[in-house]
This record gives C-alpha cells, structure tokens and sequence, in this order.
C-alpha cells in the first residue's frame, strides 16, 4: 500500500480519489505529527490503516460537504501549508483558484492585525473578556 506523496516526493498530494466524488491529502509515510495535526486544523478528516508494515495515515475533506465546498476547503488549506513550510501539490480538478486567493487573503490580514494588548500578569481583567479581546477584529 503506498501513497501519492511517497511516490511524488512531496509533503502533501491533494487529488480526487479516481471513480468517486472524495477529495483526499496524502502524507508521506513517517510524516512529521505537526503536519497531520495542521491538516485536522484545517478541517480534513484523519484516517488511519494498519497493515503488516508501517501505519497509514491519511486526510479526506468530509464527505458531508457539497462538491464545490470540498473543492474550496482544500485549495484554501494550500497557502497555510505552504507558509508552514510545506510542499504541498493539488490536482487541477480539485483546485479553487478563487478559494486559493481567499486562504491567501485571510493569512495577509491576520499576519497585519495588530496583537491584542495583554493585561498584566494577576490583573483583576476577567478571563472571557481577556479571550474575547483577543479575537476582537
């Protein structure tokens, strides 16, 4: 049982899976904990299959969304990927040039937010609205 980015070489192989509507990310076998936990992050849905050898471990956009969302999820996923330092490949059916752009968009307008001011430490500032602040646009 092999892989898509065992054979091609990189860290992540979005592609349709041939014959069905699924949408999956392959990792490389032995992959980093960082990159399956940052691909949960991001919405894909962990897999995993022992055989006799090593275990396998894959993501999947959820079956449950509409085709063209799946499309979208997947292709915003890309540029926090490839920020992470990630190399990351997708299939041309699968890719949403649109939803590409807006992951891009999303990442440049968090990276020029300006951090929320911290209350000093044992301040009387309630813990929800110190969490509330800090997610405030």
């Amino acid at each position: 049982m092999g892989n898509r980015a065992d054979e091609e070489g990189t860290d992540v192989e979005i592609y349709r899976r041939p014959l069905t509507d699924t949408i999956h990310a392959d990792t490389p076998t032995g992959a980093p904990a960082e990159l399956h936990n940052l691909l949960d992050q991001l919405g894909l849905e962990r897999h995993e299959e022992r055989t006799g050898g090593p275990l396998y471990t894959w993501h999947m956009v959820p079956a449950h969304l509409a085709v063209e969302e799946q499309k979208r999820l997947a292709s915003r996923a890309i540029p926090i990927l490839l920020l992470a330092g990630y190399e990351v490949s997708c299939a041309n059916d699968v890719f949403d040039e649109a939803a590409y752009q807006q992951g891009v968009r999303d990442i440049r307008t968090a990276a020029n937010r300006p951090a929320a001011p911290r209350p000093a430490p044992g301040s009387d500032f309630p813990t929800a609205h110190r969490t509330a602040s800090r997610h405030a646009s």
